[in-house]
């Protein structure tokens, strides 16, 4: 029997994910690999003066620094943030329909970037990877944005959407980049971070 690459390089290792996004558990079990979730709450607020994948550089870190402390030699732990970035702000998540129908408003015939930085952190060293990946959005109708923003309140995901979900299937008309990493972790580095980490 063939073993996954990376679940065999993995084998002497315990990877921790320091989220609760299942669509990161899904695509981290996807690319083969085994994790145990860790508890991580942390309040997700940054310096203003960050821009774009500054600011999901700076979060993911951030998710990492009070789990950290408690790695043993070898442990891998994974944290992330996702920023969708359009017209030089931020579009973090929303806080109910009112604020997501804005959200999907703004972005709503134009492009806009999602960036995705993951921070992988060892008893002995840190590495940040970041992803960018250009979506653009078809002209969206009233009856559209209202039906998503009530009917699969998006309230959890940045820029008010998710991109498996309904709207994704009906309003994108063309993506550069990484349909993982809009997803929610860009798969292809993961891989090759993890796969170099384990050597």
């Amino acid at each position: 029997m063939i073993n996954n690459p990376l679940s065999k390089r993995l084998e002497s290792f315990r990877v921790l994910l320091g989220s609760g996004s299942p669509r990161r558990q899904e695509l981290l079990r996807d690319i083969g690999v085994s994790f145990e979730q860790v508890h991580n709450k942390v309040e997700e607020t940054y310096p203003q003066h960050l821009k774009a994948g500054d600011i999901s550089e700076y979060l993911a870190q951030l998710k990492s620094s009070n789990l950290k402390q408690n790695l043993k030699k070898n442990e891998i732990l994974i944290t992330a943030d996702t920023v969708v970035w359009h017209k030089g702000v931020s579009l973090a998540k929303p806080a109910d329909a009112a604020e997501a129908t804005e959200m999907l408003r703004q972005l709503s015939y134009d492009w806009h970037e999602v960036i995705t930085s993951v921070c992988f952190t060892t008893h002995e060293r840190q590495k940040i990877i970041s992803c960018t990946t250009e979506v653009l959005f078809r002209k969206l109708d009233e009856e559209e944005i209202q039906y998503y923003t009530t009917a699969l309140k998006p309230f959890d995901k940045a820029g008010a959407y998710g991109i498996q979900e309904w709207l994704g299937n009906i309003a994108i008309e063309e993506i550069r980049g990484s349909y993982s990493n809009v997803v929610g972790l860009p798969t292809h580095l993961v891989y090759k971070t993890l796969m170099d980490m384990a050597s």
